[in-house]
C-alpha cells in the first residue's frame, strides 16, 4: 500500500502505542484519525503531529462514536483503508479474591472496550472499505489489531484481560478469510512488555526487573518499534489471517 495513499483511523490514539502509530503514520505521510476518550492528550497530539492528522473523540465501545468517527475521517479525507485498534484498558483482579469473587462488572468492562470495542470498529471499517477503489493487487483495505502477551502467557489475577486478548487473536483468522473477498487484509500484533501508560504508574525497580525477563533485548519494548511493525503489515501483502508476536521471546511466569 501506497503510503501517500493511506488514510488511517486509529484507536487509542491519544498515548502508549496508538500514540506511536498515529506519528508513525504522519511520519510516512500517511494521513490519520486518531480516536480516543482523553480530549486533552488527543488534542495536544493532533496539534504536534501536523495538518494530516485530526483527533475525534470517541467510545470505541459505542456504533454512534464510532460511525461518526468513520464519516468524519471520509468527510476530511475522502476514505478509509486502515484500521488500527489500539485501544485498550487493563483491569487486574483474581477470580477468588481478598473481597470476594472477581466482580462481573470489572470483567465485562474489560471484555467490553478491549475486544468488543475491536470488533465494533472492524465491522465499521470493513463496510466503510469495501466500497473503495482496489489497487492494483486488488487490496481495498487492511486492519490491524492489538493482541498481547498476555493472549498465550496469562498470569494469575489477569483472567479479563487475557480473555480479551484472546479473543483477539482468535477471530483474526475467521475474519481475515471472511474479508478476503472484499480484499481487505486483517493482521494482529501482540506485544510484550512495553513502555506504555499501563507501565508508567510501576516502580522503576518493578519495571527494572521486568525487563530483566526478556531474554533479547533485555528491555522494555518501546512504542515505536509496535508502529514499525504494523507498517511492515500495511507495506507486506503476504501478512494476512496472522498473529504476530513481537515480545523479544519473552514467556511470561505464573505471577
Amino acid at each position: 500500500m501506497n503510503h501517500t495513499e493511506v488514510v488511517a483511523l486509529v484507536t487509542g490514539g491519544a498515548s502508549g502505542l496508538g500514540e506511536a502509530m498515529v506519528l508513525e503514520l504522519a511520519g510516512i505521510g500517511a494521513r490519520v484519525v486518531a480516536i480516543d476518550m482523553d480530549a486533552v492528550k488527543g488534542e495536544k497530539m493532533a496539534a504536534a503531529a501536523g495538518n494530516d492528522v485530526i483527533f475525534i473523540q470517541a467510545d470505541v465501545t459505542s456504533e454512534e462514536d464510532v460511525r461518526r468517527a468513520i464519516r468524519e475521517t471520509v468527510d476530511r479525507f475522502g476514505k478509509i483503508n486502515v484500521a488500527v485498534n489500539c485501544a485498550g484498558v487493563a483491569d487486574a483482579g483474581k477470580v477468588m479474591g481478598k473481597k470476594g469473587p472477581l466482580p462481573l462488572t470489572s470483567f465485562n468492562k474489560v471484555i467490553q472496550i478491549n475486544l468488543v470495542g475491536t470488533l465494533n470498529v472492524i465491522r465499521l471499517a470493513v463496510e466503510q472499505m469495501v466500497v473503495n477503489t482496489p489497487n492494483e493487487e486488488g487490496e481495498r483495505g487492511v486492519i490491524i489489531n492489538t493482541a498481547s502477551i498476555a493472549a498465550f502467557d496469562g498470569q494469575i489475577g489477569q483472567a479479563a484481560y487475557c480473555a480479551s486478548k484472546g479473543g483477539i487473536v482468535s477471530m483474526t483468522l475467521p475474519i481475515a478469510r471472511e474479508c478476503a473477498d472484499y480484499g481487505i487484509r486483517v493482521a494482529t500484533i501482540a506485544p510484550g512488555l512495553f513502555e506504555t501508560p499501563l507501565m508508567a504508574g510501576l516502580p522503576p525497580a518493578v519495571k527494572e526487573d521486568m525487563a530483566k525477563g526478556v531474554p533479547f533485548p533485555r528491555r522494555l519494548g518501546k512504542p515505536g518499534e509496535f508502529a514499525r511493525m504494523a507498517i511492515h503489515i500495511l507495506e507486506n501483502p503476504m501478512l494476512n489471517g496472522c498473529c504476530i508476536r513481537l515480545d523479544g521471546a519473552l514467556r511470561m511466569p505464573p505471577r
